[in-house]
């Protein structure tokens, strides 16, 4: 078996690629992986074992037709994690997010019917469903993204939809919550507060702080998109909830973690249209698929402080000066 993973040298890819290769995932211990990333600055060939012999990495665009229907040949699915994905990016230039996100994905749907790939699993976010203030979105809750990255994610969602309902090309759809762990770019909230600390930063924090959002450990969500490559119905789409926390509530856990008192916390004018709460209904993706999140918060979020604590190299180079470092 071989599979295309799009993204592949990202933070939630790379960890996908990396269970794949390291013959913890049953029944892929000779499966072959083609990773497909443009390395953007959020793509890190250090992510990746580049000597194992089930790899090949190509660097390229997931919007490039002429690249993809020459790679996809040979392979039998797809596991699509290239995406543009940081909010604050996306309300300085959406441009960017709606290439990436709605065109590419067109075009590599498109190329995977042409090549006859008929298996994708498409993976997205739980924001393309907006906010809600009182329990949990199902998979059949309608799509009402507010910031420019959840509507071109929203876009892409609906593209997966059409390309299963018209060409009958096997597109699931993954959304998930918000991810932590290591090897997260340090723009992302936990590693942009983690290695502030560690760093002697002041930490921005939006608003009231009161924002509320749901964290899974990256290896979790990796497991959840495998089980819906290998059991999710073509057609569908699978929610991966985690465990819900206020944005102040998660600062407190990190400054305690990390040995640091409030007085380093600033608050700051609340972004441009600002969720206020996500939450998903993951009653199908455990009932259909058996999955269950195996990581407790609060081990894995001592785990990640602890490796980023012990890999300044990896992220140091990867962090831009701030005005409030001292």
């Amino acid at each position: 078996m071989r599979l295309l993973i799009t993204g592949g040298a990202g933070f939630i890819g790379s960890h996908f690629v990396r269970r794949l290769l390291d013959g913890s995932v049953l029944g892929h211990e000779t499966t072959g992986l083609t990773v497909l990333d443009k390395l953007t600055y959020a793509g890190n060939t250090g992510n990746l074992p580049l000597d194992h012999p089930r790899l090949r990495l190509v660097r390229g665009d997931v919007c490039d037709r002429r690249l993809l229907l020459d790679l996809l040949p040979g392979h039998d699915a797809v596991v699509h994690f290239a995406a543009e994905s940081h909010v604050d990016r996306s309300i300085e230039d959406a441009s960017l997010f709606a290439r990436t996100n709605v065109v590419g994905t067109q075009t590599l749907l498109d190329s995977c019917l042409r090549t006859g790939v008929r298996r994708v699993v498409h993976v997205s976010t739980d924001e393309v469903y907006g906010s809600i203030d009182e329990g949990s979105w199902t998979e059949d809750h309608s799509l009402l993204p507010n910031s420019p990255y959840a509507a071109s994610k929203a876009g892409s969602d609906l593209m997966a939809r059409a390309y299963w309902r018209t060409h009958g090309l096997e597109v699931s759809v993954t959304r998930c919550a918000n991810n932590y762990g290591p090897y997260q770019h340090p723009e992302k909230l936990i590693p942009r507060f983690v290695t502030g600390l560690l760093d002697g930063r002041r930490l921005p924090l939006y608003g009231d702080g009161a924002h509320r959002r749901e964290w899974i450990h990256v290896n979790d969500h990796c497991r959840a998109v495998q089980l819906v490559l290998e059991k999710g119905a073509p057609g569908a789409a699978y929610n991966i909830g985690g465990t819900e926390l206020s944005n102040r509530d998660l600062t407190g856990r990190l400054l305690r973690l990390c040995g640091a008192e409030w007085d380093r916390v600033t608050p700051v004018t609340d972004r441009k249209g600002h969720d206020r709460r996500y939450s998903v209904d993951a009653t199908r993706i455990r009932d259909e698929l058996g999955f269950e999140p195996a990581i407790p918060f609060d081990q894995g979020i001592a785990g990640t402080v602890r490796w980023y604590r012990e890999h300044r190299p990896w992220w140091e180079p990867l962090t831009e000066p701030h005005e409030e470092a001292r």
